[in-house]
């Protein structure tokens, strides 16, 4: 008998959680139908104020860089080790020229836990016009290739 019961005031508890918002919602619609029209255009309204400042804060959030610059790695190098911004700045940039230096004579340059920088030869070769559709000659280059380290790949 005591199965039967829980069942039926569990049964209850909800119908009386149900019957509650069904008359608070009968009484508030009665009593203002011109009122919800109103606030349905404020809302409209706040969505609307409410889009350029989404804007905005994408606008800031993209000032707060999430792309790493040189600038920004010189800045945390001048923290971490108590060094000028400035002298932080001109090492990093001293080390890109060295790495182009390399790089323009022909060198490999292995940067242990981030990769393989180097140049490779592109043959030439025929290509198409996608416009047209017409072959097109294209000329040997060398371009840089960069292999990541397996350390920098499981990082991610």
């Amino acid at each position: 008998m005591a199965k039967t019961a829980t069942k039926v005031s569990s049964k209850k508890a909800p119908a009386k959680k149900a019957a509650a918002p069904k008359a608070a919602a009968k009484a508030t619609s009665k009593t203002a139908k011109a009122p919800a029209k109103a606030a349905s255009k404020a809302a409209s309204a706040k969505a609307s104020t409410k889009a350029p400042v989404k804007k905005t804060a994408k606008a800031s959030a993209g000032s707060a860089s999430p792309i790493l610059t040189l600038r920004n790695i010189a800045d945390r190098l001048s923290e971490m080790h108590e060094l000028p911004k400035r002298q932080a700045n001109e090492m990093l940039n001293q080390v890109v020229e060295m790495i182009a230096k390399s790089l323009k004579k022909g060198d490999k340059i292995r940067l242990t836990g981030l990769g393989i920088l180097q140049v490779r030869k592109r043959a030439a070769r025929m290509g198409r016009n996608p416009q047209t559709g017409e072959p097109v000659k294209i000329k040997a280059s060398k371009k840089i290739a960069f292999r990541a380290a397996k350390d920098l790949k499981d990082a991610i």
